[in-house]
């Protein structure tokens, strides 16, 4: 079979690069590849469901402005569309008087980026949006939302499968290898030919980059988040959502309250190593992929320098009273008796060679495909501002190779 581009990968990013792709170019024929049996089996479906405003992204980077501008493209998609969400907004405690230069630093970078309506909120004023917290000082944000994210792949599939599109699920990708003008593209089930690849492929990008004959320099290591719930009976302690001051040198947010979109308190997530891509669970271990985090030059330099800061989230993952000390940093009402069991996500951080954790979107290209190799949270906010990107990229590859559409 063969197709004009093909897209592997049917998370949030796959689906609307396929999405903005169709809307410029109708007749395009398209494939969309996914190894599991359903869309949005992995990151995009272990999300949190947060509408993230841009608040913490270097103004400029590629974060900031694809947050900045998908965010108001899901609000429009979500409202043509009709798939419900909320925006309830948010509050940023800062806990510690060590923290409240960042706290500037936040509202400074959230007003760079246009967040109109970010307000300072003194110590008494905290109470006003959540009763339960303490803190020195904080921001309320008022474009924070929640959301389903899975709803959204929902209706992104909806829209884009017709006659000239097609997703093809239960098929895992095998080998991608370069034929003249064409592309092959081998699953464990069927053999196809393309003028394009796009990988948006999460946490096997970097694996799906390399059949493709891009070097990349990175790898993907799976960071596993582990929530708990607050049981019924204790959720009232959260209205909306409630973040810590973050660590500008750690590339996650800390435990924080979340409420979800249909219903009830989500607290955490942690931040610890996956022993497999795809370890949702401690108990799930991959022993060659674990050997690959391990043997890669830039983990063993992560590990180094934040050796302190990840042996304190692998006490919290196995011991729930150091999570429940964690949240109470935050709203000491919370007890460890109040904390259920929640899911887990494992997010897909590209690190490269030198030890760096990459912070913003990565894509790369070559003369047949194009790769999204790091998408980090604000990745769901931000898809169709990326979907745009790639799609854009995909384009002006066809015309370099002065492909006729029909």
């Amino acid at each position: 079979m063969q197709f004009d581009i093909i897209i592997i990968g049917s998370g949030i990013v796959g689906l609307a690069t396929a999405f903005k792709i169709k809307r410029r170019k109708p007749g395009i024929r398209l494939a969309i590849i996914d190894k599991e049996d359903k869309i949005a089996a992995h990151q995009t479906g272990h999300n949190s469901g947060v509408i993230h405003s841009g608040l913490y992204y270097k103004p400029g980077s590629l974060k900031a402005t694809n947050c900045v501008n998908g965010y108001q493209q899901l609000i429009e998609f979500c409202n043509e569309h009709e798939v419900p969400y909320e925006l309830c907004g948010k509050i940023v405690v800062a806990t510690r008087q060590e923290q409240l230069p960042q706290l500037d630093t936040l509202y400074s970078r959230g007003t760079e980026n246009g967040l109109n309506g970010i307000k300072r909120l003194r110590k008494e004023e905290l109470q006003e949006y959540e009763p339960q917290v303490q803190g020195l000082a904080g921001l309320h944000v008022p474009q924070t939302g929640i959301i389903d994210y899975k709803a959204v792949c929902g209706k992104l599939a909806e829209l884009v499968f017709h006659k000239e599109t097609e997703i093809k699920l239960g098929e895992q990708v095998k080998a991608i290898k370069k034929q003249k003008n064409l592309t092959l593209v081998a699953t464990n089930k069927n053999t196809y030919t393309t003028r394009l690849v796009i990988n948006c492929a999460g946490l096997y990008s970097d694996k799906i980059a390399e059949m493709a004959g891009v070097k990349t320099n990175i790898k993907i290591i799976p960071f596993r988040g582990e929530y708990y719930k607050l049981k019924k009976g204790s959720d009232h302690l959260v209205r909306n959502l409630i973040y810590p001051v973050p660590d500008p040198s750690f590339p996650f947010l800390g435990v924080h309250f979340t409420r979800m979109i249909d219903g009830g308190i989500e607290a955490g997530p942690n931040a610890v190593l996956a022993y497999q891509r795809e370890g949702y669970k401690k108990s799930q271990v991959n022993l060659k992929e674990l050997f690959e985090t391990l043997s890669w030059p830039g983990f063993q330099k992560v590990g180094m320098k934040y050796w302190k800061t990840g042996m304190g989230e692998m006490y919290r993952s196995y011991f729930k009273s150091a999570f429940a000390r964690a949240l109470q940093e935050l709203v000491p009402a919370v007890e460890e008796k109040d904390l259920i069991p929640g899911g887990s996500g494992v997010r897909a951080q590209a690190c490269d060679r030198s030890g760096k954790l990459l912070d913003d979107f990565l894509i790369l290209e070559n003369d047949s495909s194009v790769n999204v190799c790091n998408a980090p949270s604000p990745a769901a906010t931000s898809s169709l501002s990326i979907g745009s990107t790639v799609a854009s990229k995909a384009l002006k590859r066809f015309q370099s190779l002065d492909y006729k559409f029909q």
